[in-house]
């Protein structure tokens, strides 16, 4: 089986898992959901969604967290890890939006990566799920599946991105990366997984 037919095959199995996909970290606009994506950085979507609600009840926009001082940041984001370096993050982007955008999240890559504490993978998830314009996030889980399923023998997120973009049409990128995800979390997790039991692995 070419890899080509492996990732159809995989994209069938996904489809009929989950048909529709909805991000899992809490959002109330472009700027909150970017602010929870370099949140989630080194921690669970479960723990960010755990903090967000006291943070996004201060600050909505980036005019109302310049509002607040590093330290109550810091203080509320402090279960996140990082706290220092992603207070620091949120309170200098959110002043370069105010200065530079008008306010509002850029919709282009380029401008994404270039605030602080926003890398390519943030920066592709805010792509997607702000303006629908394909991109293919990588993360841990999605870099593992694809080294598990032979689909990529990408030694970091970067080759694997790489990989996955030439084998899956571009139209599936949107929704197939938390596909991935989801199947990741529930089926075939690092560690304990059995891939006779795995609705994917045991196929190959």
């Amino acid at each position: 089986m070419t890899k080509k037919e492996k990732a159809k095959l995989i994209q069938k199995i996904l489809d009929k898992l989950y048909p529709t996909t909805e991000i899992p970290l809490t959002h109330h606009n472009h700027y909150t959901l970017l602010i929870a994506v370099l949140l989630s950085a080194q921690c669970t979507d479960a723990r960010v969604n755990l903090v967000t609600p006291y943070l996004f009840a201060k600050a909505t926009t980036p005019q109302e967290m310049i509002q607040l001082n590093l330290n109550e940041i810091e203080e509320i984001i402090k279960p996140c890890g990082l706290f220092k370096k992603k207070a620091k993050a949120i309170f200098e982007l959110s002043r370069i939006l105010i200065e530079k955008h008008q306010g509002v999240v850029p919709n282009t890559l380029q401008q994404l990566e270039s605030l602080p504490g926003v890398g390519h993978k943030t920066a592709s998830v805010v792509m997607i799920q702000c303006f629908q314009i394909p991109a293919f996030p990588i993360d841990t889980h999605i870099h593992r599946l694809s080294k598990r399923w032979g689909l990529s023998s990408g030694k970091n997120v970067v080759e694997t991105e790489k990989d996955l973009k030439k084998i899956f049409p571009k139209k599936s990128w949107i929704k197939l990366h938390l596909q991935i995800i989801y199947f990741a979390r529930e089926y075939c997790k690092a560690k304990g997984h059995d891939a006779l039991k795995c609705p994917i692995c045991s196929l190959f």
